[in-house]
């Protein structure tokens, strides 16, 4: 199978993708011309992505801050829902300190967190 192979194509890709998003829709048949040439399009640019820039998984604190952001929480606001000290928060948001199972069960039930993710597994 073919392989993009510059920064330049990737983005000549890319912009033909956006071009052909305007085009295909829900209603398109899955055996027309735009159709085939966006998926086609789609699995090049994907497979690139993957190889020269993987998305790497989100830590635990990019998580809760994300939370935090998304439901307008403070470091204050966070200690009270978790019932811990600010402080604690803090250790937790800069990498000082892992949170006891206890604390790490109610980040997973409050923040609406995977578990796996909150145990790091």
């Amino acid at each position: 199978m073919r392989t993009i192979q510059s920064k330049e194509e990737y983005n000549a890709l890319c912009a033909r993708i956006e071009e052909l998003l305007t085009i295909v829709g829900n209603d398109t048949p899955v055996n027309s011309q735009e159709f085939i040439e966006l998926d086609f399009l789609s699995d090049l640019v994907a497979t690139y992505e993957e190889t020269i820039a993987p998305i790497e998984v989100p830590t635990l604190i990019e998580i809760i801050k994300l939370r935090m952001y998304e439901r307008n929480l403070n470091q204050k606001n966070l200690a009270v829902l978790l019932g811990i000290s600010t402080s604690r928060v803090s250790e937790y948001l800069t990498g000082k300190g892992e949170p006891p199972l206890k604390v790490a069960r109610d980040i997973s039930k409050k923040l609406d967190i995977d578990p796996s993710i909150v145990l790091g597994v």
